[in-house]
């Protein structure tokens, strides 16, 4: 079983909290105005719950445990809400969902992904999205977004492939 998601840059490290993590989402939407609806609120436990990135109908058949007449549609759009808003990140190359460490800020992070446990790290350091924004304005291109996802083995899957080994 791994370890709670634990995200370093320096001295700026997250301990996934789920229930501060829902407790500052729905601040952020009572400040911004935004309806946090039951069924949007209940994915995003769900996600929040989740130890690693979560596919959408993996959402749907925990969300119909509780709720017998989910569908896809319900699920993607309480999806698209809380990624508008920016409260999840989307993993395109695994087509999963992960709480945002920030869903307060605005902000674009790459991501460190297992490729053995399925694993998924923010990088909370914003000299890489600078960087990637610094060259395309270079080359005269306007970037409307950025994913940036790294696959590779975490030091946990390397230790315990390596203990295998010896």
């Amino acid at each position: 079983m791994h370890k709670p998601a634990i995200q370093r840059h320096g001295r700026h490290t997250h301990r996934h909290d789920a229930k501060a993590f829902i407790g500052a989402v729905s601040s952020a939407c009572e400040l911004r105005g935004l309806r946090l609806t039951p069924l949007r609120l209940r994915v995003l436990e769900l996600v929040a719950a989740s130890e690693k990135p979560v596919k959408a109908y993996d959402l749907l058949d925990q969300l119909r445990e509780g709720r017998g007449g989910a569908a896809p549609p319900t699920i993607y759009r309480a999806l698209d809400f809380l990624l508008e808003h920016r409260f999840i990140h989307k993993l395109e190359s695994v087509n999963a969902f992960v709480s945002c460490h920030h869903p307060n800020e605005a902000h674009q992070v790459p991501f460190l992904i297992c490729d053995v446990c399925a694993g998924a790290v923010e990088i909370c350091d914003e000299r890489v999205s600078r960087l990637l924004g610094e060259q395309a304005r270079e080359h005269g291109f306007k970037p409307r977004a950025q994913t940036l996802e790294v696959h590779g083995v975490c030091e946990e899957c390397r230790e315990a492939g390596e203990a295998v080994k010896q």
